[in-house]
Formats: structure tokens, C-alpha cells, sequence
């Protein structure tokens, strides 16, 4: 009996996935998904005021359920058999913690305060405290934001502790630290009580809170004392070591041994951000642009260390060694809405269907409910379908892709999107389509400042919801960018990718890039560009690039 199997558990924006894979042959056993109630409900949020928390316990939740469904599934045999766990989370999405690392949320007192929850990554409620981290980081000699494309985000680490401690005297008051949501789960599951002995993956430290081996660790104190006193001293609270997500963050607990019926010895992998360890999970091979395309992107590119020394990419989301595979730097980028944009546009549409169907005479409460769900559910698909039929025309309407701000290149979260070029012949369809192609044109941004910065691009990996589900989105994506596209086979490449971390931790493969080759599912399509449109594409781009200048310059 083959006893070589390893979880991945992969923590998304609206729900959580476990997968039960075998180690030696790649093959998924079980898989589960638990969306989280309390953020379905919308609580603890307002997207008005870009304000997105979510609360531990839909994620503690989700955790034990999605783990022993899998196991359910699998049988005893392959329970008995589990030798690895590793988890990826979105970030930064970080949440304060008390001395003992339990999130304040979770404490009498605090179950009900957003401020004591995970700060979403998607959460813009901290852009005063990245500009003044911005500005503020001008005065040193040192430049502490080099290795994060040199603007800090409001999506951030730093920006949203200085957000949540400037908002909230009593969090303040209790805080022990400062964690984020991927470093927090192997804590959680090997019985942590010490937040001081809580291990930090590279990934999530030097993508956003600024630690660098160049700097000796975190900027130093008075970097952040000058800033605002509430961070004096803080750095004090956090840490000074990181480790890469090929390490263990130590053996699973005994009470979440027993919870969810496997060994004692289970090792538990240190945690990384999704698309990192999605990118892993994907085959990501060297100069090969990994897009993991979901509510937003992110875009992630590995180069071997001496390839790329003394090279700092301007207006990305930071270039660290190790933070996807140990012997490579790891450079993010990534667009704040790319799914989001189109959920958007879904609803605006979806309006009348939303509140005015409901209050209709004309059939009865339960069939006006199913005939909502029905035409939302098909109003993507349709737009899909009839923006594709379209003549692509140099003329057309125009958008721009900012609906959540600007996440690279030069992290703006303050521009908004914009249509240009309607008229009384514009319809659902042809916005739809100007949309898609502004999320296109917002792809080739990035790939573009790479190419200006050194590193070159030789192709894209498409990953994620929106790589799988459309050919309609990828045919454009390959040929606005001019390059072909590979879809990977596998549904779940962030979870997958976890579980080749966990293999890589539990000691059964010496290198991810092992485990890599072994569990990789491979491509099932590819996307090659259309010759007789990239010319097309590529005047709109213009067109785009004006637009988009003209709006950051003159309305933010």
C-alpha cells in the first residue's frame, strides 16, 4: 500500500480547498471546498470604504471541515497514510494577534471588531498610510522599499498595522503582533502558544514588510519610529529570521492530530502566498510569466539569483530570493481586479434582475428566486459568447481597468476605471468586451515593464477560475500580448502546488523542483496569437495607455 500522501490546503478570497494528493504519483485523491459563511454574508465588511475583513473562525472553519472531507472521502487507508501539510493563503492579509499569537478576534471582547480580524488583501483602507510610507521612505539613505518595486500599497503589511493601530486604541492596547494569514495557519495546526517562536516565510516578509538580507532583516527601527510612534519599538514585536517554504514549520499538534484523525508525526510546511505557491503547482519554469487569474491576478516570474543580481524591478510587487523556489529570486506583479471586473460589470447589469424580480406579482416567490439565480449565473457566459461575435474595430468603445485601483506596475489604489468612446449604439456586449480587453492591456503592462527593466518574458502560464473557464478571455489575452499562452491541466494549481511544498517538507522530495516534476499535471491547452489581429490590438494598447495617462493625470 503506497502511504505517500501530503494535503494542500489553498485559502482564496471567498472559500478555502483541501486536496489529498499522492506524493509519488501526483494523482489527486479528494478534494473539498468550504466558502466562508460570514464573509458570504458580508459582515464585518463595507466595500464602499474599500473596508474587506474577514474573521478567523471562517477560516479555522473551513480548515477542519475541508481536511476531513477530504479524508472522508479518501478512507482510513489514506489518512493513516498523510506525511505532509502546506498551506498558501491570499496576502497580504494580515491580522493582530495577542502574545500567545491568537488572533484578537478570537478573545472576549473583540469577536465582533474588524479591526481585530485579517485585513483582506483587497482591504484599501490604509492608501493615507502607504503614501505617508512613500513619502517618508524619500528621507534615508537607504532606499527600504528597492526590492518591492519602490511604492508601498495600501494592500500591504506595514500600511494596514499603521492603519489598524491609528484606528483602534483597544487593538492597539492588545496587539502582541502583526501576522499574516499564511504564516498563522501552520502556527495554528502545530499548537503554537509563543507568538515570539511563530516561524515567517520569506515570501510573505519580503513581498510585503519589507525584510531583506541587505538589510539585515526588517528596516530598522527608526525608520518606522520617525513614521508614526505607534510603530516604535514595534519591529520588536515581530522578527528579525525568515525560512522558505521547502522547511518545516514543525510536527502537527496532537489536539489537531486527533481532530482530524491522522499520525502524530505529520510535518507541517511553511506557508506562502497563493500565487507563489500556485506558480509552483503550475510548472513555472525560468522567465516564463505565471498568471494566476482569479478575482485579481498575480502575476509571478522566477530567474536564477546570479542572472538577475544588482537588477531591481521598478513598480512591481517586490523580487525575493527563495520566495518561490530556494535558488530563485521570486518577482510579483499582479492587477487589483481582473474576475472582480467582470463580477462588477455582472451586477451592474444584474441590478433590476436583483431587486426588482423579487417584487413581481406575476409569478410566485420561489420561481422569481430560481429565474434570478438563472440569469445571473448565465449573464457572464452570454456576454462571453456575444462579445466574441464582435468585429474587433480599431474605433471601438475603450476601458480602463482600474475598477479596484492599480496593483502593478506603480501601485496606485486610488485610480478608478473608467468607459471612453460610448454612443447610443453601445450595448452590454461591446462594454463587456472593452473590459475584457482592458484587463488584457493591463496584463501586457506588466509584461511590458518587465521586458523595459532587463528581465525578459518568454511566455505566459495561465492558471486559476478564469484561464480554465475562458477561451474567449485567453485567445484575447495571446493576442494582445503577442505571445502564447499554456493552460495548465490542473484545477486547483495553488493547492496543488501547497502539497508539492508539503512533499518538499515531509522530507520525501530534496528539492520542490522534484516534486515539481513528479506531482505536475502538465498543460491540457494553449493559446497561440492570431497574426491577423495583433496589429489591431496593438494600436488599441496606444489608445489604452493615452487613456489611462490622461485619467491618472487629471482625476486622481
Amino acid at each position: 500500500m503506497d502511504t505517500s500522501y501530503v494535503i494542500g490546503v489553498d485559502y482564496g478570497t471567498d472559500s478555502v480547498r483541501s486536496i489529498v494528493v499522492n506524493a509519488l504519483t501526483g494523482e489527486e485523491v479528494a478534494a473539498s471546498v468550504f466558502y466562508y459563511p460570514r464573509w458570504k454574508q458580508g459582515l464585518f465588511c463595507n466595500p464602499s470604504q474599500n473596508l474587506f475583513r474577514q474573521h478567523p473562525l471562517d477560516y479555522v472553519e473551513g480548515l477542519e471541515f475541508t481536511i476531513k472531507d477530504c479524508l472522508q472521502k479518501a478512507g482510513v487507508d489514506v489518512a493513516a497514510g498523510i506525511k505532509g501539510i502546506s498551506v498558501d493563503t491570499t496576502g497580504s492579509t494580515p491580522v493582530a494577534v495577542d502574545i500567545h499569537g491568537t488572533p484578537l478576534a478570537l478573545l472576549p471582547g473583540f469577536e465582533n471588531n474588524p479591526n481585530a480580524m485579517f485585513v483582506l488583501w483587497k482591504d484599501h483602507t490604509s492608501v493615507k498610510e502607504a503614501a505617508e510610507i512613500n513619502i517618508h521612505a524619500t528621507k534615508f539613505e537607504t532606499n527600504y522599499l528597492q526590492f518591492v518595486g519602490g511604492i508601498y500599497s495600501s494592500e500591504w503589511f506595514w500600511a494596514k498595522l499603521l492603519h489598524v493601530l491609528r484606528e483602534d486604541g483597544a487593538v492597539a492596547g492588545a496587539i502582541g503582533s502583526w501576522v499574516e494569514h499564511c504564516d498563522w495557519i501552520p502556527y495554528l495546526l502545530t499548537g503554537g502558544n509563543d507568538v515570539a517562536h511563530l516561524k515567517r516565510g520569506v515570501c510573505s516578509a519580503g513581498h510585503k514588510a519589507l525584510w531583506a538580507t541587505e538589510f539585515g532583516g526588517l528596516p530598522p527601527n527608526e525608520f518606522f519610529a520617525t513614521l508614526d510612534s505607534l510603530l516604535d519599538g514595534f519591529t520588536t514585536k515581530l522578527f528579525s529570521h525568515t525560512v522558505t517554504s521547502a522547511e518545516a514549520a514543525g510536527t502537527i499538534s496532537k489536539e489537531w492530530a486527533e481532530k482530524l484523525g491522522i499520525p502524530t508525526d505529520v510535518v507541517i510546511g511553511v506557508g506562502a502566498f497563493d500565487a507563489h505557491m500556485g506558480a509552483v503547482g503550475g510548472q513555472i519554469e525560468p522567465y516564463y510569466l505565471s498568471k494566476v487569474m482569479g478575482t485579481s491576478t498575480c502575476d509571478i516570474l522566477i530567474a536564477p539569483e546570479s542572472e538577475v543580481a544588482g537588477k531591481l524591478i521598478k513598480g512591481i510587487c517586490g523580487q525575493v530570493p527563495g520566495s518561490v523556489i530556494p535558488g530563485m529570486v521570486g518577482m510579483e506583479a499582479g492587477q487589483s481586479a481582473f474576475g472582480d471586473a467582470y463580477a462588477w460589470f455582472r451586477n451592474v447589469l444584474a441590478w433590476p434582475v436583483q431587486n426588482l424580480l423579487p417584487q413581481t406579482s406575476l409569478i410566485d416567490t420561489e420561481t422569481a428566486e430560481a429565474l434570478k439565480n438563472e440569469i445571473i449565473n448565465k449573464l457572464l457566459a452570454e456576454l462571453s459568447k456575444n462579445a466574441a461575435a464582435l468585429p474587433i474595430d480599431e474605433k471601438a468603445e475603450l476601458a480602463i481597468d482600474w475598477q479596484n485601483g492599480r496593483r502593478t506596475p506603480d501601485a496606485n489604489q486610488l485610480l478608478k476605471g473608467a468607459f471612453a468612446g460610448l454612443s447610443l449604439g453601445t450595448d452590454a456586449p461591446k462594454m463587456f468586451r472593452a473590459l475584457v480587453e482592458a484587463t488584457c492591456f493591463g496584463a501586457k503592462k506588466i509584461v511590458d515593464r518587465f521586458i523595459e527593466e532587463g528581465i525578459p518574458v518568454k511566455g505566459l502560464i495561465g492558471l486559476g477560475g478564469v484561464a480554465k473557464k475562458s477561451p474567449f478571455i485567453m485567445q484575447m489575452m495571446a493576442d494582445v500580448m503577442n505571445m502564447p499562452i499554456r493552460i495548465h491541466k490542473s484545477e486547483q494549481t495553488c493547492a496543488l502546488g501547497a502539497a508539492m511544498f508539503a512533499a518538499t517538507a515531509a522530507g520525501i522530495y530534496p528539492k520542490v523542483e522534484d516534486a515539481m516534476v513528479v506531482m505536475g499535471q502538465g498543460f491540457d491547452a494553449e493559446y497561440q496569437p492570431n497574426a491577423a489581429v495583433v496589429g489591431i490590438y496593438a494600436k488599441r494598447y496606444e489608445a489604452y495607455s493615452k487613456l489611462g495617462n490622461f485619467i491618472e493625470e487629471t482625476l486622481s
